[in-house]
């Protein structure tokens, strides 16, 4: 099952709104096959993993393991519980149950109706954790939503000095090229108008080969002009605002009774955005932590002070670990 999980891994970034998911096969305690999830739309792990087994009539004395529940229905892919049972596996050994309705324990039904003798919750806490976004998502209808910010010594996160469409930078260039990896693994990356005003920023993941978030701007009274760069067209921008539903060459505009955070997270759910990843500025960052809804805090602290600016947001969670990456350091935390 560690194996299925180092699988998974490699999904990151391209299989969303889809669980990211591993699987293994093993005859007489020596691994055969495995395969994962590659791309949204494309062939599921269990494909994969019997895919790489040539001689398929060995199936049936094997275990193949599984990250996520088998699902059971129709949907860009056929269901994999049927594959499973047209190969006759031996066993199935299944690391968490999938919490998506349609395949919610349907799964395992269709392989205990073949026969097939299953064994579930192996790793589970390590298999749920692979797929925090996901199941975020179908058990409390929003996003998984992490925070980011990047303060300095003295805990502000910019200067005023600094001057409209200039950023001045708190992290180092290795740190900076790290956020864009965690830009690669959310769906969507979401800002409030000012930050964009301030520091014109693109929002995407230009420092490592990867796939780009989908850009949230929050703009109630659409104030952004055409030329600020969340609107170049590089990746999906919507501009969630209180005036029009519209679409044009740029971007897409989605009316939204308030801007709430709770509203905010509903709209996302209802475009099937599974997981966002909040990058400021301070007013929208600290909405979701007095809301309490957040999952995941990342505070990059540099090395450098400003003599005035806007003080970091105040935030109370669990810290499940600190580094030290080049000359800043990151505190990550869950919310309590």
């Amino acid at each position: 099952m560690s194996r299925c999980l180092q699988l998974a891994k490699l999904g990151s970034g391209s299989v969303a709104p889809n669980p990211l998911v591993g699987a293994v096969i093993v005859l007489n305690d020596q691994i055969i096959g495995g395969g994962y999830h590659k791309k949204y739309g494309k062939a599921h792990a269990e494909v994969n993993a019997v895919d790489s087994v040539k001689d398929k009539s060995i199936l049936a004395q094997s275990t193949i393991y599984v990250s996520l529940e088998p699902c059971a229905h129709h949907g860009k892919t056929p269901p994999c519980a049927d594959l499973l049972v047209k190969h006759n596996f031996k066993r199935v050994v299944i690391g968490c149950t999938d919490s998506f309705s349609e395949v919610s324990g349907k799964g395992v039904q269709r392989l205990k109706e073949a026969g097939i003798e299953i064994e579930l919750g192996v790793l589970e806490s390590e298999c749920r954790a692979m797929n925090r976004h996901f199941f975020t998502f179908h058990e409390q209808k929003r996003p998984y939503v992490l925070l980011k910010w990047a303060q300095t010594q003295n805990k502000l996160i910019d200067s005023e000095n600094g001057q409209t469409g200039e950023v001045t930078w708190i992290s180092c260039p290795e740190t900076q090229s790290k956020v864009h990896q965690w830009r690669n693994e959310y769906q969507a990356i979401l800002v409030g108008k000012n930050t964009v005003l301030k520091d014109d920023p693109s929002l995407t993941v230009r420092a490592i080969r990867g796939s780009n978030p989908i850009r949230i701007i929050l703009d109630s009274l659409l104030e952004l002009d055409d030329q600020v760069q969340v609107k170049d067209k590089c990746a999906q921008t919507i501009i969630l605002n209180k005036v029009k539903t519209e679409s044009d060459r740029s971007c897409d505009y989605i009316k939204i009774e308030d801007m709430i955070a709770k509203s905010i997270l509903s709209k996302l759910y209802e475009l099937n955005i599974q997981s966002v990843l909040i990058e400021g500025g301070r007013a929208t960052l600290q909405s979701f932590i007095d809301s309490s809804l957040w999952d995941e805090a990342r505070i990059i602290t540099g090395s450098t002070s400003f003599n005035v600016g806007t003080s970091a947001p105040k935030i109370t969670g669990v810290s499940y670990h600190h580094e030290i990456f080049f000359s800043d350091k990151i505190n990550y935390l869950f919310n309590q």
